[in-house]
């Protein structure tokens, strides 16, 4: 991972334009190629980003650095141009060994494999942890028609888990063997910026009932 901080501008150019005002920020930069974009307040939110997979050229044009960080499906692009960099350096993270999940997360994967069709008739399991290249995927299974679905669970569904979500399904999809694979956000409860991020994404979003899964009638059953 590469931490640079640094003075500067950031333009957005794609499917809307944005710009962000000359500023000392944090730009991090992963092995992945993702790059993004921080301010010092906002939590874990990136200002702006741009996914994998993209490529950063970079330009130096009378004493103005340029980085423009293109993406290499959409087009879309962030330049960033740089008056002064602070602090740069590179530092090598490994391979990480990933989320461990709280009991009730891994119950809730291990009830939802055992009872697939939860999700539909004629659904069914592939595995398990599915392993990609930055990690598992919780569900692989099939939908009734045979087509390939990615089912990430949560206790507490939020963007954070949609991204990672996201990212799954990038790598799925390069798979001639599982192409098309879509989508499925599984929870207890999701948050509403979750659900708008999941459907601009093409995911579905779907509540879990953890005491149901088990087999336990509620005390107050309710329709939804």
């Amino acid at each position: 991972m590469r931490l640079v901080i640094a003075r500067c501008s950031v333009d957005y150019v794609g499917r809307l334009t944005a710009h962000l005002p000359m500023a000392p920020r944090l730009i991090l930069i992963k092995a992945d190629g993702s790059v993004s974009i921080h301010a010092d307040d906002r939590a874990f939110k990136p200002l702006n980003w741009m996914n994998p997979p993209c490529k950063i050229r970079e330009e130096n044009i009378d004493g103005s650095v340029t980085w423009s960080v293109i993406h290499g499906k959409t087009g879309e692009k962030l330049v960033l141009t740089i008056e002064e960099i602070l602090h740069d350096s590179s530092h090598e993270l490994g391979i990480d060994p990933g989320l461990q999940k709280d009991g009730v997360e891994a119950h809730l994967q291990e009830l939802l494999a055992e009872h697939i069709t939860t999700l539909g008739d004629g659904w069914t399991m592939v595995r398990r942890e599915y392993m990609t290249a930055i990690g598992p995927v919780d569900i692989l299974c099939r939908d009734h028609l045979g087509g390939s679905v990615a089912v990430e669970i949560k206790r507490r569904g939020d963007i954070d888990g949609v991204e990672q979500l996201t990212r799954y399904l990038e790598l799925l999809n390069r798979d001639p063997r599982l192409a098309p694979v879509k989508g499925i956000f599984a929870a207890q409860e999701i948050k509403p910026q979750a659900r708008v991020l999941a459907a601009d994404r093409g995911i579905d979003c779907v509540i879990l009932d953890y005491d149901g899964l088990r087999g336990i009638e509620p005390e107050n059953p309710t329709l939804f």
